[in-house]
């Protein structure tokens, strides 16, 4: 197999044809810019993620899953440089509050960075402490887990932290709110 042939089965050569219009766009940069847009296409609920203490914070994130049913696990991805980096090592515990579709003014509150710090951050914004570790949960979303700090693992420039369910909740009578390509939607509930 030749160098132009082992670069091309590996995908990493550039095409010289042009892709037909129904096929997907292929990109040769593995930029963040491109990551950023490869994942856009990947539809996500929005979440809330918080810590509490001293000085609580908050982040709205969508890099949440589940891990494990038993025991209860889920995890969350967060940047390296940010603030709830550093507040998540510290307090050991973080809650999900996951956002319904009349909560997207408090996804963009929480990913503004010219927000208050601290405890002020959370003046505009009901919610209730969680019983185990006092992180906030956010009145009205669709659903909450409040977890302590399980494991860290390294993520590139994030920090995947893993959380062992302590307590949660959901409620059914409101649409989801969902992120797909840099922009929030509504995602209606359907009677059953």
């Amino acid at each position: 197999m030749s160098h132009t042939d082992q670069a091309s089965a590996t995908g990493l050569a550039a095409s010289t044809q042009p892709v037909p219009s129904d096929q997907p766009e292929h990109s040769t940069e593995l930029d963040r810019h491109g990551m950023r847009r490869v994942l856009g296409r990947f539809t996500t609920g929005v979440t809330v993620v918080t810590t509490g203490g001293d000085t609580p914070h908050g982040m709205t994130a969508n890099s949440f899953t589940s891990v494990s049913l038993s025991p209860p696990l889920v995890l969350i991805c967060v940047l390296r440089e940010t603030t709830m980096h550093e507040a998540v090592l510290d307090r050991k515990s973080f809650a999900v509050s996951v956002l319904s579709a009349r909560q997207q003014e408090l996804a963009r509150y929480f990913a503004d960075r010219r927000r208050p710090r601290g405890i002020q951050q959370f003046a505009p914004v009901d919610w209730t402490p969680g019983r185990f570790t006092g992180s906030p949960v956010v009145a009205g979303a669709l659903a909450w887990l409040e977890c302590s700090l399980m494991a860290t693992h390294d993520g590139g420039d994030h920090s995947i932290f893993v959380g062992k369910v302590l307590d949660m909740g959901f409620r059914e009578e409101d649409d989801a709110l969902l992120f797909f390509s840099g922009a929030f939607h509504d995602l209606p509930v359907k009677e059953v």
